[in-house]
């Protein structure tokens, strides 16, 4: 009797995998040098806007300041939009988080608005934006000094590596990129897939450690122990904001169009800044930006908030995001509905107060980012890393099926561009 040989696929070996693994690392430090630097630029871009200027005019930056500097960030990222080669490319709320390379031609016009849209308040994250930047940068430059490198393995590189730099762990992109290499495998071990995507990963991870970036992660009551009541518990949360994120998914679409019947690009992108700034200024700032240092203030002291508030918050925020999405401004999806997700399960917590906080606010943020993302494995990593407890995720992973029932059908949170088909959803399994 001899022992069965794992299938391998005759092109991938360790000392290939060693030789690239060195580019691979790079890779994952230049896409977080890239990421840092944007975040950077962008909140000392704030600071001049949300404290150096009202200090100077001694002005209220939580009044009128946020109508007047939202309306004006709609109003220059249009004409960005406008003038700037490549006019920012795709229409964020057309694109997915991981889409095809950009033109090199595209990318400072796309890092100017997106720029705008953090340092002004826009409800929308760097996710989109920093992931087509660096995609686009990496394929490039491989396709000129590594050209035996296929640009789909560079795309993936730039990607996971990025994704690794955002969540500040490659464990998110790991999770990301098993879905999508199962889908595309053609034999050979996924893990020999995975290797140089891990790599980049962990690179950027710990360049942004390194860095000093703020951890993805929260201080919030310890889990424990799981029990059986809280499966049930943990489904009906869930489902619930499933439920809610799949009213406001419905409701898209009828946003973008309403915004974008006025036409004129400039026209759109300043009304959608004007009515971002009056949302923001009757939610406050906390209901503004990308939504990632707004959760650590929301979970500092969630005592401080009742019911009717997290409410109005959660509420103004899934409006905002809406709006940001539609208006042109560019950006990601996932860190205002995680933002949103922690919201809505401190409503719960404050209903409820028996239940565990840590346990509805995972399953509340596994809900809604699973209705943005429509991947089960980001989903249940964003929703373990905000309360930081692995204890979580034996309950999230039962949590999420029927979760994932509820959304398996449903169209994708973007819009469909006219030139693309709309296909029927096919589960991927994630």
């Amino acid at each position: 009797m001899s022992l069965a040989r794992p299938e391998t696929d005759p092109n991938v070996t360790p000392l290939r995998l060693l030789m690239l693994a060195v580019p691979a690392l790079l890779v994952g430090v230049v896409s977080a040098l890239i990421l840092w630097t944007l975040d950077r630029s962008a909140d000392a871009l704030s600071n001049v806007i949300w404290t150096t200027l009202p200090g100077a005019l001694n002005v209220d930056p939580n009044g009128w300041w946020i109508i007047l500097v939202l309306t004006v960030t709609g109003l220059a990222v249009g004409i960005a939009l406008q003038v700037l080669p490549g006019h920012g490319g795709p229409d964020s709320a057309t694109t997915e988080l991981v889409d095809k390379p950009l033109p090199l031609r595209t990318l400072p016009g796309l890092a100017v608005v997106t720029l705008l849209g953090l340092a002004g308040g826009v409800s929308l994250g760097p996710e989109n934006p920093i992931i087509a930047i660096n995609t686009a940068i990496i394929v490039a430059v491989f396709a000129r000094l590594i050209p035996q490198v296929s640009p789909e393995v560079s795309m993936m590189l730039a990607a996971s590596a990025t994704i690794g730099a955002l969540f500040g762990t490659p464990v998110a992109a790991a999770l990301v990129f098993t879905g999508l290499v199962a889908a595309v495998r053609a034999g050979g071990s996924l893990w020999d897939k995975l290797f140089l995507p891990l790599a980049a990963a962990g690179a950027a991870s710990i360049t942004m450690h390194l860095l000093g970036a703020p951890p993805f992660a929260f201080d919030m009551p310890a889990y424990g122990p799981p029990q059986a009541f809280d499966i049930l518990t943990g489904i009906l949360v869930a489902c619930a904001v499933t439920v809610a994120g799949l009213a406001a998914l419905a409701v898209f679409p009828f946003v973008y169009r309403a915004l974008h019947a006025l036409g004129h690009p400039i026209i759109i992108t300043t009304v959608g800044g004007l009515i971002l700034g009056i949302l923001g200024y009757i939610g406050g700032p906390i209901t503004m930006f990308k939504g990632l240092t707004q959760m650590g203030e929301l979970l500092k002291d969630p005592s401080q908030y009742d019911a009717g508030q997290l409410a109005v918050i959660a509420g103004i925020k899934i409006v905002a995001l809406l709006v940001a999405a539609s208006a042109l401004f560019r950006g990601g999806r996932v860190f205002p509905a995680a933002f949103i997700g922690v919201a809505l399960g401190l409503l719960v917590s404050t209903l409820f107060p028996s239940l565990n906080m840590s346990l509805v606010v995972a399953c509340a943020v596994l809900g809604i980012v699973l209705v943005v993302a429509r991947d089960g494995w980001l989903a249940v990593f964003v929703a373990v890393a905000i309360p930081g407890d692995i204890a979580l995720l034996p309950i999230l992973c039962i949590v999420v099926l029927p979760a994932w029932l509820l959304v398996s059908q449903a169209p994708e949170f973007r819009i469909v561009p006219p030139a693309e088909p709309e296909a029927a959803p096919v589960p991927s399994g994630g």
